[in-house]
């Protein structure tokens, strides 16, 4: 667990800068920076006094659960995989989407270009059109979906996307679980 993280994300989410926290704890603005980067680590009396201070305690500090957590992702944190020669541009949302329950991508395909196909798989896919027009094939069933339209399906076959229009076509695409 990365304890400076989680102290930031904690201080972060309250709306306190760094300097009001080293004030409630009375340690300086340059240890909780150290903190909050890894680089020292509290002792135990310290750390108490920092979870008292945003609020929690060691047992909600520590627990796995993070039944409110909420991520932000900037576009620093997502992961790009272009393929010119085809035409498609895949970028991943969520980072580390392999260990959550779902998977958000932004599926780019120029005219003409397909997604690789996919085998079945256990789970849900979702899609939602953000502009163009694409085909979504699913088996042998091939439906035309346009701009501002979604889609829903269970992936019992082999299935892909394919840019059936003259211009650009991008998808806001989540499986669930992770599959790409």
């Amino acid at each position: 667990m990365e304890i400076g993280g989680k102290i930031k994300r904690l201080r972060v989410r309250l709306g306190l800068t760094q300097e009001e926290l080293a004030a409630r704890t009375e340690l300086t603005k340059g240890f909780i920076s150290q903190l909050e980067r890894d680089i020292t680590s509290p002792s135990i009396a310290t750390l108490m006094d920092i979870l008292e201070a945003l609020g929690t305690n060691v047992s909600e500090f520590f627990s796995e659960r993070e039944t409110d957590a909420v991520a932000v992702y900037t576009a620093e944190d997502m992961f790009l995989k272009e393929d010119e020669d085809a035409g498609v541009t895949i970028r991943w949302l969520v980072t580390n989407a392999q260990k959550n329950a779902m998977e958000p991508i932004l599926v780019t395909l120029s005219p003409g270009a397909s997604t690789e196909q996919q085998d079945p798989h256990e789970g849900e896919e979702f899609g939602y059109v953000l502009s163009g027009t694409i085909t979504l094939i699913c088996g042998e069933q091939r439906y035309r979906i346009r701009r501002g339209d979604a889609f829903y399906f269970r992936p019992n076959g082999i299935h892909y996307l394919t840019n059936s229009g003259k211009t650009e076509g991008k998808v806001l695409w989540v499986s669930t679980p992770p599959s790409f």
